[in-house]
């Protein structure tokens, strides 16, 4: 367990496509979403946030501290992440989304060994062939190019990170774990998943 970064859970999402449903308080075999994201992520790090900007007292419930944006009008993961940076005081953050209930049960280990050994501005996973650009660990210091990033209206993580220098940490050895539910589709294929596993 690293004592020196602080895991955040995006969970402020519109989840427009399960039906405007909150994506992490969606059952998947009789838990919240979010549920099997804590069980995974919390023997990892010293202490968890949960980024939500709707049914925080649901989310409170998990007896974990729960913010929301400090920008208004939904503006996607980055406003998460950027009000994530600025009222931490960890010096480093490491993001995932409340609707990945399979992510790596030695993520901060591996993102946090590569982090360092490529002394770099921040890490993203990849399944191997595509970043997944939610799943990040950052220096809480990249706050003032993140905000400027938002502030020109763009809000593309990985665009917001190009010019940066950038760990690409390789999950290729766990093919199912960044499988994420957008669908209702996707919740029961996943739930299929999990009970063959």
């Amino acid at each position: 367990m690293s004592q020196q970064l602080e895991a955040v859970i995006l969970a402020g999402g519109m989840a427009r496509r399960m039906g405007g449903d909150d994506k992490g308080l969606v059952e998947l075999l009789g838990q919240p979403m979010v549920a099997h994201v804590l069980a995974r992520i919390a023997p990892q790090v010293a202490q968890i946030r949960i980024n939500a900007n709707r049914n925080q007292a649901q989310y409170a419930e998990f007896g974990y501290p729960v913010f929301a944006d400090q920008q208004q009008g939904y503006l996607g993961p980055l406003s998460g992440m950027s009000s994530a940076m600025a009222t931490s005081t960890a010096e480093l953050i490491l993001t995932v989304p409340c609707d990945c209930p399979l992510i790596p049960q030695d993520l901060a280990e591996r993102m946090l060994a590569a982090f360092k050994a490529q002394d770099a501005d921040l890490a993203v996973a990849t399944d191997g062939e595509r970043e997944q650009p939610v799943v990040l660990l950052l220096k809480r210091s990249l706050l003032p190019s993140m905000l400027a990033f938002l502030d020109s209206g763009r809000r593309r993580i990985d665009m917001w990170y190009a010019d940066l220098k950038v760990a690409q940490v390789s999950f290729a050895d766990q093919p199912n774990a960044f499988i994420n539910v957008n669908t209702p589709e996707e919740k029961q294929q996943l739930a299929d998943a999990i009970a063959q596993s």
